[in-house]
């Protein structure tokens, strides 16, 4: 079965500073058709303006990914972690038992625009961790790049929890498929541009679940940055 998520019906938040289109249910945004997709809770796409940022605040078990689109994203936590994200980086921080932390764009003249991604753990109660890997766009041109997985195989991050994470950069000759073992269910979130999934024609923000299928089909696309899920039911 295959279910579209147009990118105009996500829920939309502005906060002057901050601008988000959530895909699911987030804050003030209640949607009982949008709660989740198995472990895969949160994917927010948000814009901040120079200079703002999310104060510190905690977080209790979640896996929490950041993925950078453009700006440099500042990131500080309880634990002694500090850096800063641009394009190409992914961020994992294993919430656990707690951890407080706060994302900041430290830009006084340029946005940061990331996708921040939660997913549900298979344990808790953890203690909280942290872990960033940078992937160049030749590493996802025409592929399907692990930047995720619950071992971390393919130098990807660890996620507590039986899911993977693909990248991938795709042009018009590109073709991709991916197969998903029975009991697996795939979902696929288009950054930008636009791509054809399993027929159906899915343009920036656009997202698909598929369930009880075989195989994620990907092709026909232009200028196309896509994630793609392989999550447990």
């Amino acid at each position: 079965m295959l279910q579209v998520r147009k990118s105009e019906d996500r829920g939309n938040a502005d906060h002057g500073w901050l601008q988000s289109k959530h895909t699911f249910s987030f804050g003030d945004y209640v949607d009982r058709n949008h709660t989740g997709f198995g472990p895969l809770l949160v994917i927010n796409e948000d814009r901040v303006a120079p200079g703002q940022g999310f104060g510190s605040h905690s977080h209790r078990d979640m896996e929490i990914i950041s993925y950078v689109l453009e700006g440099a994203l500042e990131h500080k936590d309880s634990i002694g972690t500090g850096s800063v994200l641009h394009y190409g980086d992914v961020q994992r921080m294993s919430a656990g038992s707690s951890v407080r932390h706060s994302e900041f764009n430290g830009s006084k003249t340029e946005p940061v625009h990331f996708l921040q991604i939660w997913i549900q753990p298979n344990v808790t109660g953890i203690a909280p961790s942290y872990e960033e890997k940078h992937f160049t766009p030749q590493t996802k041109q025409g592929r399907l790049r692990l930047v995720a997985s619950n071992d971390g195989r393919e130098d990807s991050v660890l996620i507590h929890q039986d899911a993977a994470l693909y990248a991938a950069l795709l042009g018009p000759h590109d073709h991709l498929e991916h197969r998903l073992a029975p009991g697996r269910t795939g979902y696929v979130h288009v950054i930008r541009g636009q791509v054809t999934v399993n027929g159906l024609v899915l343009a920036g923000g656009d997202a698909l679940k598929l369930s009880a299928e075989a195989v994620i089909v990907l092709g026909q696309a232009e200028n196309a940055e896509v994630l793609v899920f392989d999550l447990p039911y």
